[in-house]
């Protein structure tokens, strides 16, 4: 039985990420800007994790609530839709707190607390390093995210400390029109899907993996845009296909 904070823990893939971990018996302690409403959470809490104040007190009344630490998943983001010359301000600046400054602040406030064994998960995003239109400040924070860590996982893994990320393509598109159209598995993701990424990198089962962004996108990654672009392509694809 591990003990979890959750970082973010009113998103969808926050709430998918407290259910798989309560399933395998870890007790979990969630925080987000709103309750998550997520009954396998030992506790839902509020709190700006995106300040250095609230994030260290996240992490102190974590550890008190589980007695100690050893999985910290963040999960929480910002996501302002504008090109970058029509990206405010805050639109900049929420995206960073929203993304890379709710995993910076409580990893710094635990990492103190963190014990050989322990994990790091962050939820990352496909756009770190695919582009689409008009995430500018999304794709920009969710990159440096990727590398916050690649450095940490360096830094403190000698002291057997494993920090990782994964990377998901949309989730929840069943509703647009097309949403589906650049991914080879037919559809967009699921948020179970991406809690078994972040159960699997916090478990020992990965107990030799740390500094990886695992892309999980049901093959948006790996597909030549031209496949779905090209309407010729598209009918040869479908006549191949078993």
């Amino acid at each position: 039985m591990r003990r979890v904070l959750l970082i973010g823990a009113s998103t969808p893939i926050g709430r998918a990420v407290a259910a798989r971990f309560a399933a395998a018996g870890d007790r979990v302690v969630g925080y987000g800007l709103e309750p998550a409403g997520e009954p396998s959470l030992l506790a839902d809490l509020t709190g700006d994790c995106a300040t250095a104040d609230g994030a260290a007190a996240a992490v102190e009344t974590a550890r008190d609530r589980l007695g100690g630490l050893d999985v910290l998943v963040a999960a929480a983001g910002a996501m302002p839709i504008a090109p970058a010359h029509a990206t405010s301000d805050a639109q900049w600046r929420a995206a960073l707190a929203g993304c890379l400054d709710t995993l910076f602040f409580p990893l710094r406030a635990a990492l103190p607390l963190l014990a050989p064994g322990a994990a790091v998960v962050a939820v990352s995003s496909v756009n770190a390093f695919l582009a689409a239109p008009w995430v500018a400040a999304y794709a920009a924070a969710k990159g440096a995210v990727e590398a916050l860590v690649r450095q940490v996982a360096l830094d403190y893994g000698a002291r057997g400390i494993r920090v990782n990320a994964v990377a998901p393509g949309m989730v929840g598109g069943e509703r647009l029109p097309d949403a589906a159209g650049g991914y080879p598995i037919g559809r967009t993701l699921r948020p179970d899907e991406v809690a078994a990424a972040v159960h699997f990198l916090a478990s020992e089962a990965a107990s030799g993996i740390t500094g990886v962004v695992l892309p999980v996108d049901g093959g948006l990654s790996i597909a030549s845009p031209a496949a779905f672009v090209r309407a010729d392509l598209r009918k040869r694809l479908a006549e191949l296909a078993p």
